[in-house]
């Protein structure tokens, strides 16, 4: 299945970009009529044929849409300190999305050491993984915030801090979080998040929760909680 992604669709054709309609004709070597799909990130799949060739400027004609293409009935939200080394943090971006997640923020923690995201860099990452797992709906990625300011935030669904502390409560994720409810993860920095962070959380209605006997690194952390949620969703 060849998938486009198509955020401005509308009508029963759309023109692929300039870099796509390359890719389609002269790498792709598709021809008048080959079948293609589109996705509009809102979580709708288009299929579609080759209308024009163009190398330029690439014709699609819209034969049907599959509305809500795949929908969950949960979302997941993690909230992830971005670490020292960005290509760890593009992979969680990549593979995250790749798994099914709906929405990542960057937590400013008090061990992270890297503040800032490359933003432009990691939502072309999410659209390639979008495509890349055939993927109908854009996962959003939020810009970088402060731990207290996230946990004082409202979020919906079961609220879930992974730390590593074992003098403070945790349970495994099972143990807290139910099928088809949404999920709200916390995961810490290279560090972990402090015990002031952890006590906080809980104040705010979040509880903790471990991710196995091994120690993780965050990206990897992040990728487990991920998977953890898929499993019990299905």
């Amino acid at each position: 299945m060849q998938v486009f992604y198509a955020p401005d669709i509308k009508g029963d054709t759309y023109v692929l970009d300039d870099k796509e309609s390359r890719h389609v004709v002269k790498a792709m070597r598709m021809k008048k009529g080959s079948a293609v799909h589109l996705i509009d990130g809102m979580g709708n799949l288009y299929n579609g044929e080759i209308a024009e060739p163009d190398p330029k400027a690439c014709v699609i004609s819209i034969k049907s849409i599959i509305k809500e293409f795949e929908k969950r009935d949960y979302s997941l939200h993690i909230a992830i300190s971005p670490l020292k080394n960005a290509d760890r943090f593009e992979w969680f971006i990549e593979k995250s999305v790749e798994m099914g997640i709906d929405e990542i923020t960057p937590l400013i923690c008090t061990n992270t050491e890297h503040q800032s995201i490359r933003k432009e860099r990691l939502n072309n990452i999410i659209v390639s993984a979008m495509k890349q797992s055939l993927k109908a709906k854009l996962t959003k990625l939020n810009d970088p915030i402060k731990f207290s300011e996230f946990i004082s935030s409202e979020q919906n669904g079961t609220r879930m801090i992974a730390h590593c502390k074992t003098g403070l409560h945790r349970d495994k994720i099972a143990g807290v979080y139910r099928a088809k409810n949404d999920a709200v993860i916390l995961i810490g920095p290279e560090g972990d998040f402090t015990e002031a962070e952890i006590e906080e959380a809980f104040e705010r209605g979040f509880t903790g929760i471990h991710l196995g006997p091994a120690r993780l690194r965050t990206e990897t952390a992040g990728i487990a909680a991920c998977h953890s949620v898929y499993i019990i969703n299905q």
